[in-house]
């Protein structure tokens, strides 16, 4: 049995499909303006470890993404620049351009990282007719009212609008949640359409049944979760900046149009911050995994810091902590690249036991930190099988670490050479701190009477 915490009514849920055995899930993708901060892919390992999970125990499931190549403006009051357009004017390219590269950028993190990709990535400019349908749809059920600078949708028609997020309409005061347009009819209102500035042409635009212009941010997902996956739906993730506004205007215009709900669970990842802040691509302080791979951090240890903490919490992110973590990545490398103490073996009594606590912590709410201090557990028996059965879930592509071969670096090896020169001198203190200090950098010292072996 699966449990969830589900955003909408604040519980942690039974999970039971709408289809038996068969998953339906969305996951809303990236602005792709610019690379993808660790903080944004945090979101994607967390669903990867959902994924896995459900695969772990029998599902299938039929996953879609987006890909937002339009529409995302700078600011969540239906203001500013569309941020595709900015990336585009930043690097002096066109917008299409930008969004092939960070796309592709993307894909490969993601891959890195050995996240499984879904099923199909869908672009917001792929679907124009799509949304625009949807629209006209509201517009003829009485959601719509039309302004200076697009088509927007009444959020007073919405009895339970807020419901995602717990806002209370009569209790918001203009302006709380979004700079106020004074055209609008309520502060919560969001637009649908945007009309093309009268003295200049956008680079992406479209013909509409209002005037010519672009959608709005939020109407992408309800097109694209509907037409690939129905209305309702299993799952709907992505991260809890997402549900105050975006994924709030999701089930607005979704249920207003269909009159069911969108979908049945709604799961949301917390934030990285680095030195207490959030991580944002709009405030231009993020660290991406080039960054830390041009740092001698690998992505599995990027990807095991954070299956070290639950996809509920903050992750505060540190360069002590990621090497840390780069350390214990290099040890499990180092174990199971001894191959004569690693065998493959069957399950005894105690690995039956401690593999049906990994499977009881993944499925609590995909409790991942009590998941990996089995897994270390596990990795004391020295039972490969074992190991490669949790990495399953885990996803630190184990399976291909096994076949590589581990390369001592040029640092340790220069290190170990003073140690034994000191020893040679004994000078104990010395060549023990050293000792200590080819440690920390997550190698270990085996002294033998032919040589120094560096594991």
């Amino acid at each position: 049995m699966i449990k969830l915490y589900n955003t909408l009514g604040r519980k942690i849920k039974k999970f039971k499909p709408i289809k038996e055995k068969t998953v339906s899930l969305y996951t809303c993708g990236p602005t792709v303006y610019n690379f993808a901060h660790i903080g944004n892919l945090r979101a994607y390992i967390f669903v990867d470890v959902l994924k896995r999970t459900l695969f772990y125990n029998g599902y299938k499931i039929k996953h879609i993404m987006n890909i937002t190549d339009v529409g995302h403006l700078t600011s969540d009051a239906d203001d500013g620049e569309d941020k595709m357009e900015k990336g585009a004017r930043r690097e002096k390219k066109s917008v299409w351009d930008i969004a092939k590269f960070y796309t592709n950028a993307f894909k490969t993190d993601l891959k890195k990282l050995h996240i499984l990709l879904p099923n199909k990535f869908v672009t917001a400019t792929e679907t124009i007719k799509d949304q625009i349908n949807l629209i006209k749809i509201l517009e003829k059920k009485g959601f719509t009212y039309k302004i200076s600078d697009g088509i927007y949708f009444d959020t007073s028609r919405m009895p339970d609008y807020g419901k995602l997020a717990n806002l209370d309409k009569q209790d918001l005061k203009a302006g709380a949640r979004v700079a106020l347009n004074k055209e609008k009819r309520n502060n919560t209102d969001f637009a649908l359409w945007k009309f093309s500035p009268k003295n200049k042409k956008r680079q992406m635009e479209w013909e509409s049944p209002w005037e010519i212009g672009f959608p709005g941010w939020h109407i992408e997902c309800s097109a694209i979760s509907t037409k690939y996956l129905g209305q309702p739906f299993d799952i709907h993730t992505g991260g809890i900046d997402h549900i105050g506004t975006h994924h709030t205007n999701e089930i607005a215009q979704s249920e207003g149009a269909y009159e069911k709900p969108l979908a049945n669970f709604w799961i949301h990842s917390e934030f990285v911050t680095i030195k207490k802040g959030k991580m944002a691509k709009s405030k231009e302080n993020f660290i991406t995994l080039k960054t830390l791979q041009e740092k001698g951090i690998e992505p599995e240890a990027y990807r095991l810091l954070v299956l070290q903490t639950h996809y509920m919490h903050r992750l505060d992110f540190s360069w002590e902590s990621i090497q840390a973590t780069q350390n214990s990545f290099n040890t499990i490398k180092t174990i199971l690249n001894q191959k004569s103490k690693i065998k493959s073996q069957k399950y005894n009594l105690k690995l039956k036991i401690l593999l049906n606590d990994f499977k009881k912590a993944i499925n609590d709410n995909l409790d991942t930190p009590r998941a990996m201090a089995i897994f270390f557990e596990v990795l004391k028996t020295n039972n490969l099988n074992a190991v490669l059965l949790m990495d399953r879930v885990l996803g630190l592509g184990l399976d291909k670490i096994k076949k590589q071969k581990i390369v001592i670096p040029i640092e340790i090896k220069n290190l170990a050479k003073s140690r034994d020169n000191l020893r040679k001198q004994k000078k104990w203190d010395e060549s023990d701190k050293i000792r200590k200090q080819i440690e920390k950098k997550g190698f270990t010292i085996e002294d033998t009477d032919k040589k120094t072996v560096i594991r």
